[in-house]
Formats: C-alpha cells, sequence, structure tokens
C-alpha cells in the first residue's frame, strides 16, 4: 500500500481511466468534506434484494485526533440522521441480517460537478468532475462526548461558525439526533480535468473542427443573497455573509482551475 494511501483492492480499484483514479487519503477526504450531501447505500435486510441509498449530511474526522489535516489516515466518516430513521436503527439492532460484528456495510458516494465538456461529436462529451467512493463500516455513536462532538463539525461544516452562534440544543434533540460512525476500510477517488478529448481522425479534419464549437462550460454551486426568515430580529451575521461570498469566489476558481488543466483530459 502506497504511504497515506488507502489499501488498493479489487473493491476500490478504478478500472476504466485508471490515470483519473486516487487513493491518497488527501484527495478522497477532500472530496468528500467539500461535499454538501454524500449519498450513503446499504442493505437494509437479507430478504431485500434491492440496496438503498440515502442523501445525508457527514464529515470526515478524527475525534481523537480533531486538529489532524485530511491528509491523515485517521479519520472516520460521520453521518447524520434522525434515530427514528432505519439506518440509524440497523447498526444497533442486534437482529438485524445486514449488520456484522463490525458493523453494518456501508457505502458511501460524494461528486462534485466543476464542469460540462462539449466535443466534437457526442461519444466524447464529457464532465469535469471529483468524486469519491468509500467502503466502510457503519456503528451507532453512544459516547456522549464524541456525539456532540460530531453534531459541532457537522453543524460547521455546512455554515462554518454556526454551532457556536446557535441556542444549545435541548435534551430532547440531543435524544432525537443519531450520529453513525463509519470505519473506513477501503476508499479511492476519481477526478476529470481539462478540455475535450476527440477523435484524433477529427482533430486533424479541418472540415470537422471548423464547423462545430468544442469547449468546456465550467460549473460550480452559486449561494444567494441570504433572506430573513419571516420572524427574523437580528441583522445578518459577518461570518454567514463572508462564508457565503468566499464559497462562490472559491467555487468559480476551481471549475476554471479544473479546465485549463490538460493532464487527466483523455
Amino acid at each position: 500500500m502506497a504511504e497515506n494511501s488507502y489499501p488498493k483492492e479489487p473493491r476500490n480499484s478504478v478500472q476504466r481511466l485508471r490515470n483519473r483514479g486516487a487513493y491518497d487519503y488527501e484527495t478522497v477526504h477532500t472530496i468528500i468534506a467539500k461535499a454538501p450531501i454524500v449519498h450513503v447505500s446499504f442493505s437494509p435486510s437479507a430478504e431485500d434484494p434491492f440496496p438503498t441509498i440515502l442523501p445525508m449530511i457527514g464529515f470526515v474526522g478524527s475525534f481523537s485526533a480533531p486538529d489532524a489535516p485530511l491528509s491523515s489516515g485517521d479519520h472516520d466518516l460521520y453521518l447524520h440522521g434522525h434515530t427514528a430513521s432505519r439506518l440509524m436503527k440497523l447498526p444497533a439492532n442486534p437482529n438485524a441480517t445486514s449488520t456484522t460484528e463490525e458493523g453494518l456495510p456501508v457505502c458511501v458516494c460524494a461528486t462534485h460537478v466543476d464542469g460540462i465538456v462539449i466535443s466534437l461529436t457526442p461519444f466524447h462529451n464529457s464532465m469535469n468532475y471529483r468524486s469519491a467512493v468509500v467502503h466502510g463500516y457503519a456503528t451507532t455513536l453512544t459516547n456522549e462526548a464524541e456525539r456532540l462532538w460530531a453534531m459541532e463539525r457537522i453543524t460547521d461544516g455546512v455554515v462554518p461558525g454556526r454551532w457556536a452562534d446557535s441556542r444549545e440544543p435541548n435534551k430532547t434533540e440531543l435524544q432525537s439526533t443519531g450520529i453513525l460512525k463509519v470505519k473506513i476500510v477501503t476508499a479511492s477517488a476519481k477526478v476529470r480535468t481539462g478540455g475535450p478529448g476527440e477523435d484524433r481522425k477529427d482533430e486533424k479534419d479541418a472540415s470537422v473542427r471548423g464547423r462545430y464549437w468544442t469547449g468546456v462550460v465550467p460549473v460550480h454551486m452559486q449561494y444567494g443573497k441570504p433572506a430573513d426568515a419571516v420572524n427574523n430580529k437580528v441583522g445578518l451575521p459577518e461570518y454567514i455573509s463572508k462564508w457565503v461570498s468566499t464559497n462562490n469566489v472559491d467555487g468559480e476558481e476551481l471549475a476554471h482551475k479544473a479546465l485549463q488543466e490538460s493532464a487527466k483530459a483523455k
């Protein structure tokens, strides 16, 4: 196994366009950390042949080493949900046929689209993207100190600084909030950057190149102007307006950076 990387196994190995694959901790963790939503897939029961997939809020971090960088292998994946949901109940259910001694097997995916790549022919149309897929075992978090830490990190992962600038959760709210801790076993990322990858024959054909536009349309998430709630009584906090503007600038720069790179275009 390469240093600072997840083990490369059949389960997580990128098969097609392997040059786009990455297994290092930093790439995988950063993609997940930047995603507003992750999708969690699991088997609800042995009797049900269909897997279930749910959009959830999560983050990667280490309770024992909270300041560890994303390049560290100490990180776990934490997922937030209501305690009444099926996914939150399964890991703690000793009778659940889909749960093992290590926990509930899950697959979690995060994806960012950075550009729509338009080529001379539809076959070569593509997207610039960053995606990560992790496999691991989910367990229900019961340590109250770690639960509170995870709730704070998840809250601030959506809007930095919001946990401290909110009313503290009451007993009922805390009891209704479930946290799953996923021990990551294997993971991989796949990233595409650059412009169109054209057929060699088309590249040399002036009649084709002179007839159709090719290029990249940058894509990035844009946060709008914060709107006051109907019963809001205070002014917009500076940290929220700064977070909005910073994310909009960073997202646009990342999308344009992706289209300018060419190493992974083919």
